[in-house]
């Protein structure tokens, strides 16, 4: 799955030592942006926010897995990030710079009357 989302909390990093080694967990809250906006906890496992620079507000299109589990007659589910990519530039004012350019439009081209057989 993939979603578009505002980072809105960094969790503490958490790592330990399993039967399969050494495991390192970085647990990220994201705010969507709908028309109601909700909260979610995205889990990153190992070294994928390796390269990543995380600063609150900022925007990250997310690509994440769903998984379900059953322990002791009750279920969890979690979402596990497996890419995560920055969309928009951080500044000090707390502004978003878009880093597409947009071209000059002429606004005379653009908006002028032309004659047509509308009846209004």
């Amino acid at each position: 799955m993939q979603i578009t989302v505002k980072l809105a909390n960094i969790l503490p990093k958490q790592s330990g030592t399993g039967k399969n080694g050494e495991w390192k967990k970085q647990d990220l809250v994201f705010e969507t942006q709908d028309q109601f906006p909700k909260k979610i906890c995205i889990s990153f496992w190992g070294d994928k926010l390796q390269n990543i620079s995380l600063r609150e507000s900022e925007t990250f299109t997310i690509d994440f897995d769903v998984e379900s589990r059953e322990y002791n007659g009750k279920w969890f589910t979690d979402l596990k990030g497996w890419k995560i990519v920055q969309i928009s530039d951080y500044t000090d004012d707390h502004t978003t710079n878009s880093k597409t350019i947009l071209k000059d439009i002429d606004k005379n081209s653009v908006f002028t009357e032309e004659e047509d057989d509308f009846p209004f």
